[in-house]
């Protein structure tokens, strides 16, 4: 099985960094193939609406680290997001980054598991949590919780190896992602008829 994991920080060897190894080391444990893209230092650009994605079948027409994300999300069978807070919420390049891999994807998400871990000194770890979910629950991924929301702390680098509660919950989110990826590979030989969802409808709130 297979878990892309993107980090949103500038500092490769930041607060994010060293959460995601806890990461790892869970994911090793248990055969689960990693996958880590730095994407903090790349140039993301923003969505603009051109539709040339859903036009072309072909990804986003910037073709930067977004479609080569694509490629590797096509083949996870789970996606973690960690993202270091800036002002209350999500950093900027993963906010573009997600808004354009969500939106230019032409492969069918659902069932693939997704996580998020926000790294922040001290507020606004809760307000990404929610930011960051939401490209989940809109894409049918089942959302994979701790024993805490999934965040830790520390401002300066390395800051966060003394938020060992935050760790440990790094450390908890992994290996229930592991077993809800275990499970839906297996649910999915065994409920076949329950992956059928009703045709889809479309409203407006204006009408």
């Amino acid at each position: 099985m297979k878990v892309l994991i993107v980090n949103g920080s500038p500092r490769n060897d930041g607060n994010c960094s060293i959460v995601i190894e806890e990461l790892l080391k869970v994911f090793k444990e248990y055969n689960i193939d990693s996958t880590v893209l730095s994407i903090g230092t790349k140039d993301v650009r923003g969505c603009m609406a051109c539709l040339t994605c859903k036009k072309t079948k072909n990804g986003c027409i910037f073709n930067d680290i977004v479609n080569e994300a694509g490629e590797k999300f096509r083949e996870a069978d789970g996606l973690i997001i960690l993202s270091p807070v800036y002002f209350g919420s999500p950093n900027g390049s993963i906010i573009s980054f997600l808004d354009r891999l969500f939106y230019s994807r032409n492969y069918d998400v659902r069932y693939k598991v997704g996580a998020c871990f926000n790294i922040a000194r001290r507020g606004g770890t809760e307000a990404s949590f929610d930011v960051i979910n939401k490209y989940f629950t809109i894409s049918g991924m089942p959302v994979v919780s701790g024993d805490y929301w999934n965040n830790a702390f520390g401002g300066s680098v390395g800051e966060v190896k003394e938020d060992l509660e935050g760790l440990r919950n790094a450390r908890i989110v992994a290996k229930r992602m592991v077993f809800l990826m275990k499970s839906i590979k297996d649910g999915k030989k065994n409920y076949k008829e329950l992956l059928d969802d009703e045709e889809r409808i479309y409203t407006s709130f204006i009408r």
